[in-house]
């Protein structure tokens, strides 16, 4: 068989050797390999407007966890007999420069469903095919094809978790290993004038150097990645007995989850890889638990926002979207600022939020306590607000799976039983009832009676003098009271969810302006003389 010239490998997530189909395929019968990756502005500029450090679409935790990932991948290649290239620019733009510069008739890079990548393979494919270059972009950043499930469908994506299973059933590859190695990769061509340069530090793209206490514990990379793994599947117990959502959210020593989440993010590690040690140690117990809490079942969960994500016109958003309930949410930018910024008064919460900005990842029901008080618990703000805070601070933000958890948590789809809600005083105090996780997080809190340290205003004068925690001084009181605030949500979304159910689903922008006047009429009753008064002056 001829040999090919040259293949390009586009690394975008999937950084990694470890079951990567696309590494492969460009290795494959090739005289030469140009292991790429693109330092995009998009992703990677730094934006001095935003709230915290980073660029527009993400903080610096999560640009340092990718370019330790890059770092771990440039090792592990070069260790092959290559090396990554680092290119910068638009990213369409540059991969098309390149395949014009260089001798390649081969182009392989992972699939991928998000919108961004989506639009952008489209451009680069194109150019491709009319230049008479292959392409090859296989899925394996997935367990399924969410294309595949969406045609079992009908064309439509699953909107049940059940109903997922049953059309997904078990994974094509499943019953064959993995290719999890690679002996040798063919050298790098000739690069011609392309600016080659090594993985930048996060000062040479622009920022300053992050300090230790603002630097997520988690260390990017695939070499990372896989110790975790080996370390969480050691424990064959654990791993057999893991039922999500139990947990305890107080936990930060040792976290009680895998923490995966980021390497899956970024590909370091690969789901299917995951998903075959996982049923390697089910076949090696007595007992497991199974999905949806088993841990095979959080990665099918992750399939699953995938593919309704990958279906779903304006899955990122209210307006536009189908499969979301109309809802009049409050536009309040001091709250949303207060609870950014850990500053609401209640100290489970804003614990949380300190553990989001420093570390980059908190446990997911954490996430949950957070979201709920946000939206349908307690400050009635939109969803898209806390979405794009949790965008831009955790290290493992997924799009797919980021925005399907605040549809989720908003009661705005999949999840409707608004009326149970996450306490953000009582269900801290479940797991830790000495408030450890606070006192670190929030040490102006550490000197606080256990009996006031989820409630401090409410402990006296006296004790807050001791604790040397003035509250109103030193730490903010509430910005808003919970018992009566979980009340007045309830209420809205109550009547958001009778208005949607009255016009069969199709709430207009003029609908749902109508609604949100009837809600503040409702919260802020005036005599009726007095709004005649103002109706005949007006």
């Amino acid at each position: 068989m001829a040999s090919w010239s040259g293949s390009l490998m586009w690394f975008r997530k999937g950084l990694r050797i470890h079951d990567n189909p696309a590494l492969q395929h460009a290795a494959k019968e090739s005289e030469f390999v140009y292991p790429v990756f693109v330092i995009d502005p998009h992703f990677m500029k730094p934006d001095p407007n935003a709230f915290s450090p980073g660029s527009s679409r993400a903080g610096l935790n999560r640009i340092q966890f990718l370019l330790e990932s890059l770092m771990d991948l440039d090792s592990s290649l070069q260790k092959l007999g290559s090396r990554l290239l680092i290119l910068k620019g638009d990213p369409g733009e540059v991969i098309i420069r390149c395949l014009k510069e260089w001798d390649v008739k081969r182009l392989c890079f992972e699939h991928d469903t998000d919108p961004y990548y989506q639009a952008l393979d489209i451009k680069v494919k194109n150019y491709a095919s009319a230049s008479g270059i292959e392409v090859f972009s296989p899925v394996s950043h997935t367990l399924f094809d969410p294309a595949d499930i969406i045609q079992k469908n009908g064309g439509r994506p699953p909107l049940s978790y059940q109903s997922f299973l049953k059309l997904a059933g078990q994974p094509s590859w499943a019953s064959s290993p993995l290719s999890t190695t690679l002996s040798s990769l063919p050298p790098v061509g000739d690069v011609g004038a392309c600016e080659i340069s090594s993985v930048p530090t996060v000062q040479e793209l622009g920022y300053e150097e992050i300090g230790q206490d603002e630097l997520t514990p988690f260390r990017g990379g695939e070499s990372e990645a896989l110790k975790r793994l080996r370390e969480s599947i050691r424990n064959k117990e654990w791993v057999a007995n893991f039922e999500k959502p139990k947990g305890d959210p107080s936990a930060f020593l040792k976290p009680a989850t895998t923490v995966l989440s980021p390497y899956l993010k970024f590909g370091c590690l690969s789901s299917r890889y995951f998903y075959q040690c996982l049923t390697d140690v089910y076949k090696n117990v007595k007992w497991h638990t199974s999905p949806p809490v088993s841990l095979v079942g959080q990665l099918l969960w992750r399939d699953f926002f995938y593919t309704v994500g990958f279906g779903t016109p304006n899955f990122d958003r209210m307006k536009g979207n189908k499969i979301c309930k109309q809802i009049p949410w409050n536009d309040d930018n001091e709250l949303l600022a207060a609870w950014r910024e850990a500053r609401t008064g209640y100290p489970w919460i804003d614990a949380i939020m300190v553990q989001l900005r420093k570390w980059g990842w908190m446990h997911h029901l954490a996430r949950h306590c957070v979201a709920c008080f946000l939206t349908r618990g307690d400050l009635f703000i939109h969803w898209e607000k806390g979405r794009d805070v949790f965008e831009r601070l955790l290290i493992d933000s997924d799009w797919a799976i980021n925005n399907g958890n605040w549809l989720w948590l908003s009661c705005s789809s999949f999840f409707y039983q608004y009326n149970r809600i996450y306490s953000p005083i009582s269900f801290g105090k479940k797991y830790d009832p000495n408030g450890n996780y606070i006192r670190h997080f929030l040490p102006i809190l550490k000197d606080m009676p256990k009996e006031y340290i989820y409630e401090p205003w409410k402990a006296p004068p006296s004790i807050q003098a001791r604790a040397k925690c003035i509250i109103g001084k030193d730490y903010p009181k509430p910005v808003v009271c919970h018992d009566s605030a979980i009340k007045e949500c309830k209420r809205k979304l109550a009547e958001a969810y009778a208005f949607d159910k009255r016009l069969g689903g199709s709430v207009t922008e003029e609908d749902l302006k109508k609604l949100r006047r009837k809600l503040e009429e409702d919260e802020n009753p005036e005599p009726k003389t007095s709004r005649t008064r103002q109706k005949l002056i007006g």
